[in-house]
């Protein structure tokens, strides 16, 4: 057994409590912040960003599906027609006038054209390398059978406008029960984005805050501080200063990310995408708090960084169990465990700005599930501070979380 446990009061604050936070909070900031590896590396975090969003935006092309390229030789009707067909079909083509059968057999053999349309007595030849683009053949074989119908009713006396007027009423109407949202794919890309920024920032700057505190302890430098300001004040300064830092890195992933994906117009949900960058960070704030006070008490059961694993793991445990949910969140939005778990804590750190992407939470949901993070926080806030000042001038052996825990209620 080293240093004693801090008795109650021993550490009369010489600061009132705002500032001694504030001092706290500032010394860890620019801790973290003057580090050269931490500058350095998320310079190439920021750079893989934009370079990754701005390089599948060229090489995944503009979105639009391929056209294919019909050369037509002779009737620019022809043409017309079967441009308007593929374009109703869904399937748009290039059409390209041809003076010869020959310059479009000569164009399909230079790979120039996918097809060159010869019309023919008995409607016409497509010219193609090997065999006709997917669907282009039910649309060329309507097109020709359509210009034979008008043909045919020309000659009893009907025009195709006269046609076209008479079974203009004969449309299919679709009436979806389910239409697929247009959308869904920007959702879920930005859905994934959430959950790893969330993820990755409450795991690492909670593991911070833990490593903080075991190398004050072990280094000493604790007890100078405690000299001065209060353990509760070292405990908020540390989780504000060290928190601050993992705000402001999320802030400049999702500014950077966001910069890329709309200016490459690889997103184009500009106020969903908007909002969801603001709700990734609001659950950032309240996901961090929540974990960064466990840290912060496990971190002062021990006294060398090597053990540090051996009081985090469960909170370890918690957040991949949370990351868990999240991907099957992702899989079955729908099911009645993913109706249940994004109003708990500490599940809603994670599932409820998932819920916001896909357009599924009500502002109820989110007023509510947001007062009880702050209400859970504030609880294991309570507990946290009562380890904290009972361990963390303990030296030597780890103190268990069990012993730990009773000592909060003594």
């Amino acid at each position: 057994m080293g240093t004693p446990v801090l008795p109650a009061g021993r550490a009369a604050s010489q600061l009132p409590a705002r500032r001694a936070v504030l001092l706290v909070a500032r010394r860890e900031f620019r801790a973290q912040v003057v580090k050269r590896s931490f500058v350095v590396s998320n310079l190439i975090v920021l750079l893989v960003i934009a370079g990754g969003i701005i390089g599948f935006s060229i090489f995944s092309g503009s979105g639009e599906p391929d056209r294919s390229t019909v050369g037509v030789v002779g009737a620019a009707p022809l043409g017309a027609s079967v441009a308007d067909a593929a374009e109703r079909a869904g399937m748009p083509v290039e059409i390209r006038p041809l003076a010869s059968a020959e310059q479009g057999r000569a164009a399909v053999e230079a790979g120039d054209l996918d097809v060159a349309l010869v019309p023919g007595d008995g409607g016409a030849v497509a010219v193609v390398d090997s065999e006709l683009p997917s669907g282009l053949g039910g649309v060329l074989d309507a097109v020709l059978a359509g210009q034979a119908r008008d043909a045919a009713l020309s000659g009893l006396g009907v025009t195709p406008e006269t046609l076209a007027q008479r079974t203009a009423p004969a449309v299919l109407t679709v009436d979806a029960l389910d239409p697929p949202d247009p959308e869904a794919g920007q959702r879920t890309a930005l859905s994934v984005a959430a959950l790893f920024l969330l993820f990755g920032q409450i795991l690492g700057f909670g593991t911070y805050v833990a490593m903080g505190v075991v190398e004050e302890k072990s280094s000493r430098v604790v007890e100078l501080l405690l000299s001065t300001i209060r353990p509760l004040h070292l405990l908020w300064g540390k989780i504000v200063g060290i928190g601050t830092v993992g705000l402001l890195q999320l802030a400049a992933y999702g500014v950077v990310g966001l910069a890329a994906g709309l200016g490459t117009g690889m997103l184009t949900l500009t106020g969903t995408a908007v909002g969801v960058f603001a709700s990734v960070l609001g659950w950032f704030v309240l996901g961090f708090a929540f974990y960064a006070v466990l840290y912060a008490a496990a971190g002062s059961m021990v006294s060398r960084q090597e053990d540090v694993n051996s009081t985090t793991t469960p909170l370890m445990l918690s957040l991949f169990l949370m990351y868990g949910a999240a991907f099957y969140y992702l899989g079955s939005p729908d099911s009645p465990l993913m109706t249940v778990l994004p109003w708990l804590p500490p599940f809603s750190a994670i599932l409820m700005p998932l819920r916001i992407a896909d357009g599924s939470a009500s502002t109820v949901q989110i007023v509510v599930t947001v007062l009880l993070m702050l209400a859970s926080t504030a609880v294991l806030a309570w507990i946290a501070a009562r380890v904290f000042h009972r361990s963390v001038l303990r030296t030597g052996s780890r103190v268990p979380w069990r012993e730990a825990l009773g000592r909060a209620g003594s």
